[in-house]
C-alpha cells in the first residue's frame, strides 16, 4: 500500500465520518492523510447568484473544516488538503491511481430496510484501481474490532483481497475471520473429477474448508502475528457475510476488475453492513 490514504469530503456528516476514519487508519499504518474535494464551476440554481469565486471559497472552507476535524481527532498526523478541478467521479477515480486507499462516506439508512450508497461512490467503486472503503454515518458503530474477509476466489487472483485483509488486521492488532460460503451445485455441473475430490474430502463442506485453509496458508506464513479464524458455511455469499461480519470492525470483499461492475454479493454488503466495508479490486 502507498504511504498515503485519501479521503473524499463534501462537507456532509457522512464524509466527515469517513475523513475521521481515514485519519485513524493512517495513524495505524504510519501513513499520511490526503483530504480531497472535487470541484469545478457550474452555475447554481439559487435565489442568490454564486459565482465561480464564491463556489471555490466554499470548496476550500469545507476542506479546512474537515482538516480541523481530523487533526483534532489525530494530533500530529501529516495531513494535506486539495481541491481537485474536476467532477467528482473522474477526480476520485484518478485519486485511486495515486493513493494506497481511498475512503468515502455512505449515506446511512434509506427509505427501505438497509442503507444507501450514493451514485458517486458506486461509479468510483466500479472503476477504482486501489482499495476503496465506504464508511457509515456517525453513530453506526461496529460491534467488534475483528476484520472479516469474504474469500470467494481461492486462486492466486484473490490474493490482493487476502493481503489487504491481513494487513488491516495486523495494523489493528485484531483477529481476522476468513469467511467462505458454499452451496450445492447443480447436478449437471459435476464432473467425475469433482465427484472424486468431494468423496476424498469426506463431503462438500470439508472440501470447502480444505480449499479455504489452502488459500490462507501462504498468508499465515507472511503474517504469523495475525490470529485467524476460519468460517465455512452453507448459504448465499451475501447472507453468510452479513450474518458473520455485518458489525465487524472492517468487512473486506473483492471486486473483479475485468467486469467494471460491483458483483451482487459486494452490492448487498455495501447496502446492508453497518460497519466500514473495503472493496479491493483484483484481476
Amino acid at each position: 500500500m502507498s504511504g498515503t490514504i485519501t479521503a473524499g469530503v463534501d462537507g456532509t456528516d457522512h464524509s466527515l465520518a469517513a475523513a475521521v476514519w481515514a485519519a485513524a487508519e493512517a495513524r495505524r499504518r504510519g501513513a499520511a492523510l490526503r483530504l480531497v474535494h472535487a470541484w469545478t464551476w457550474h452555475p447554481l440554481d439559487l435565489p442568490i447568484e454564486a459565482d465561480a469565486g464564491t463556489q471555490e471559497r466554499w470548496a476550500h472552507d469545507l476542506l479546512r473544516a474537515a482538516e480541523s476535524r481530523v487533526t483534532a481527532a489525530e494530533p500530529g498526523l501529516p495531513v494535506s488538503a486539495h481541491v481537485l478541478p474536476d467532477d467528482a467521479v473522474p477526480a476520485l477515480v484518478a485519486e485511486t491511481r495515486r493513493t494506497g486507499l481511498l475512503v468515502l462516506g455512505s449515506r446511512g439508512h434509506g427509505a427501505l430496510v438497509g442503507y444507501l450508497v450514493g451514485s458517486v461512490a458506486l461509479h468510483v467503486l466500479r472503476q477504482a484501481e486501489s482499495p476503496v472503503v465506504l464508511v457509515r454515518d456517525p453513530g453506526e458503530g461496529s460491534a467488534s474490532d475483528e476484520v472479516v474477509v469474504g474469500v470467494d476466489d481461492v486462486t492466486e487472483e484473490g490474493d490482493r483481497v487476502l493481503e489487504f485483509a491481513f494487513e488491516a488486521a495486523r495494523a489493528r492488532g485484531a483477529r481476522l475471520r476468513a469467511v467462505r460460503a458454499w452451496s450445492l451445485p447443480p447436478v449437471f455441473a459435476w464432473s467425475p473429477g469433482s465427484l472424486r475430490l468431494a468423496d476424498e474430502a469426506g463431503g462438500l463442506e470439508p472440501l470447502e474448508k480444505r480449499r479455504l485453509a489452502e488459500a490462507l496458508r501462504p498468508w499465515r506464513q507472511v503474517y504469523p502475528d495475525v490470529t485467524v479464524a476460519e468460517h465455512v458455511e452453507m448459504g448465499s455469499g451475501a447472507e453468510v457475510l452479513l450474518s458473520t461480519g455485518g458489525r465487524a470492525g472492517l468487512l473486506v470483499v473483492g471486486r473483479r476488475t475485468a467486469r467494471r461492475r460491483v458483483g451482487h454479493v459486494t452490492h448487498a454488503v455495501l447496502h446492508h453492513a453497518s460497519c466500514p466495508v473495503a472493496v479491493v479490486p483484483h484481476p
